[in-house]
């Protein structure tokens, strides 16, 4: 049977390969955003609320306001570490996803979920030790009878994510690393760390301030 439009379930979409994948584990979402000239990071209204990093292929659900129906789908089709990426078109009173569905996402091993709208039981999920991001918390629930689309483009926290995408998420917030981009990205963070790395090591040898910023300082006229 064709996808029906509004109804689409897309299972079988590209994915990186999973080393590239664990290669991008305990990067910081603020270096892989960084290294993609600022971009493709979710706004800051995309909160950690369990306290968990994560890092996994996205698994993107399109879902009608105030409807988990394909959230529950996207559970299942997930693989091991996926992120279930989710766009509620607006709606941020009503709860998509909980600590009953966590509990499912747990014992099949998803790698976590982004909420652009609504999740509940924020104790529940973090007793669980399931990364779970969201815009709001809300006690009220939702439907489950559709429309909505499993893998196809969405936007999450402001930002375009495709199915395949690899989606970093800590403390500091969410980024979403293109799949065709991932392994050009990835030598990037590794060189900004790298001069990271340095620049600390400077700093604890005596070198607490950039000669660049007087410099540029200087070339606007501020200071001699």
């Amino acid at each position: 049977m064709p996808p029906k439009l509004g109804f689409r379930i897309i299972e079988n979409t590209p994915r990186p390969p999973q080393e590239l994948v664990d290669a991008f584990r305990g990067k910081a979402s603020s270096n892989v955003a960084d290294a993609m000239g600022r971009f493709h990071f979710m706004d800051p209204g995309i909160v950690s609320r369990t306290g968990f990093p994560l890092c996994g292929v996205a698994v993107t659900v399109n879902a009608r306001p105030g409807d988990n129906l394909m959230i529950h789908k996207a559970l299942e089709i997930a693989q091991p570490n996926d992120v279930i990426v989710v766009s509620t078109n607006g709606n941020t009173t009503s709860a998509v996803f909980g600590e009953i569905m966590g509990t499912t996402a747990v014992e099949a091993s998803v790698g976590g979920i982004v909420v652009d709208g609504a999740i509940r039981d924020a104790d529940g999920l973090e007793a669980l030790g399931f990364p779970a991001y969201s815009r709001t918390l809300s006690p009220g629930g939702c439907d489950k009878d559709g429309p909505g689309e499993i893998n196809v483009p969405i936007a999450c926290g402001n930002t375009p994510v495709m199915p395949g995408d690899i989606v970093i998420g800590d403390d500091d917030g969410v980024a979403v690393v293109p799949r065709e981009d991932a392994a050009e990205v990835l030598e990037l963070v590794r060189a900004l760390e790298e001069r990271e790395k340095n620049r600390i090591a400077a700093i604890k040898a005596g070198e607490l301030f950039k000669a660049e910023i007087h410099d540029s300082l200087r070339a606007k006229g501020v200071v001699e």
